[in-house]
């Protein structure tokens, strides 16, 4: 009961903190339902939404790159590694986002060329760059606190941050009129919140256990060689993840009916609810396959990747139940009752919501892979898993494309969710590869 008791620790808070964010996605595409044509507003902010999924998931190698190496610092108890590993992940945050809003018109211009977005996507692009430097900055604070084992903080963050984005999203859109742009400006004020009040607790609860450091050590040529090669195949891997969900959304937009936009977007939501659930066992996975690692206890770690499976394979059960059960609920929370397109949209989800049923089987293992792949540093296999299981995935829906139309588009995208996990698995010579880390 021990390490079910370490896992639920971690992973509880988490799955609090990831749940707020597809409801904050939710959220929004509720209110863009409701503000007009419901297909063309839902279809403006989908490919709104894409564009920073792009540049955020892109810059999720700040997270992960922290947390992994942190953890294993915090389990061999090296404060020193800690604190640099602090420093160093707020450094490449800011210089990152500060770089984006630098570049935002020229980015801007290239991402609605790519995604044949109008003037509605470019007024919610521009207004919601200003908080980009904001939510990188948060990415390194969170991986660094997964890394010192604590979900706590980052779990009380998210529930203001998103909390004030929902209260800010309704306040602009309606009683202000600034429509879907006023979505964009919320982020801006929930992630600038965000960062103070995580800046703030973090030195609060830390301050006394970081250790004094020059900025030479910092910048120590073998440590950042180290820290870079990781995020190095990271960032490939992210990018991987990052053209698979795009072309995602550019594939369903440029289908002949512009309801298919619409009704992909929606049922992706509801896949975005079982995988930020799942995430939450990832990140104790993470968590803990660092610290275990960290310290040689190799028993602990081999227990601890086993309950996490068990754990991941409830999540789906339960997943699969509600989407069977209630999928014709879930989605009336999308769409104004008796609005143009409703039944439409509705009759649409009705032929593709199977692959929403199945897509949680073929995923919540390879969630669970990538978190042990994180806490163990061993980044050049989820480089490698990510590209062979991309290239299964443009292969099939180009295949499959012309004969089944939008189910390819599903098919393709559930078979590389599942093959992202079998090739880490096969890779890591069935684990044995993590667990050699932790016995050495």
């Amino acid at each position: 009961m021990g390490m079910n008791r370490e896992i639920l620790r971690i992973a509880v808070p988490n799955i609090v903190s990831n749940i707020t964010v597809p409801i904050m996605g939710i959220v929004g595409t509720m209110i863009a339902g409701h503000l007009g044509d419901s297909v063309a507003t839902i279809g403006a902010l989908a490919i709104g939404v894409s564009i920073f999924n792009f540049i955020y998931w892109n810059c999720s190698f700040i997270r992960m790159g922290t947390s992994g190496i942190t953890a294993q610092a915090y389990g061999a108890g090296d404060r020193r590694t800690t604190t640099l590993m602090l420093a160093r992940a707020m450094i490449v945050s800011i210089v990152v986002g500060v770089a984006i809003v630098v570049l935002q018109r020229p980015l801007g211009a290239l991402a609605l060329r790519m995604m044949n977005g109008g003037e509605m996507v470019a007024d919610y692009l521009y207004a919601r760059v200003w908080a980009v430097p904001a939510g990188v900055m948060l990415f390194g604070l969170n991986g660094w606190l997964t890394g010192m084992q604590n979900a706590i903080i980052p779990m009380v963050v998210a529930i203001i941050v998103n909390v004030i984005h929902i209260v800010c999203s309704l306040w602009f859109a309606f009683p202000l009129g600034m429509g879907i742009v006023g979505i964009a400006y919320a982020s801006v004020v929930a992630q600038w919140t965000g960062v103070a009040i995580t800046a703030a607790i973090t030195w609060w609860h830390y301050g006394r256990g970081l250790v004094r450091i020059a900025w030479a050590e910092v910048w120590d040529v073998g440590a950042m060689r180290e820290f870079f090669s990781i995020n190095r195949d990271i960032i490939i891997r992210t990018l991987c993840i990052v053209a698979s969900y795009t072309f995602f959304t550019a594939a369903s937009a440029r289908m002949d009916d512009p309801t298919i936009l619409a009704v992909n977007t929606i049922l992706l939501e509801l896949f975005t609810l079982f995988s930020y659930m799942s995430d939450g066992f990832a990140f104790a996975a993470e968590a803990l396959t660092g610290r275990f690692i960290g310290s040689r206890d190799g028993r602990s770690l081999r227990d601890c990747v086993k309950k996490c499976m068990v754990w991941c394979a409830v999540i789906c059960v339960l997943y699969v139940g509600l989407y069977v059960g209630w999928w014709r609920e879930l989605l009336g929370l999308f769409v104004e009752d008796g609005a143009e397109n409703t039944a439409q949209i509705m009759e649409y989800a009705g032929r593709y919501i199977g692959w929403i049923v199945v897509i949680p089987v073929a995923a919540s293992w390879p969630f669970m892979m990538d978190g042990i792949m994180v806490g163990a540093t061993q980044s050049r296999i989820m480089r490698n898993s990510m590209l062979w299981a991309t290239a299964a995935y443009f292969l099939l829906f180009f295949t499959l494309e012309p004969l089944i139309g939008n189910d390819a588009l599903w098919l393709a995208f559930t078979s590389y969710m599942f093959l992202r996990g079998v090739f880490q698995y096969f890779m890591s010579e069935r684990l044995r590869a993590v667990y050699r880390q932790a016995e050495e």
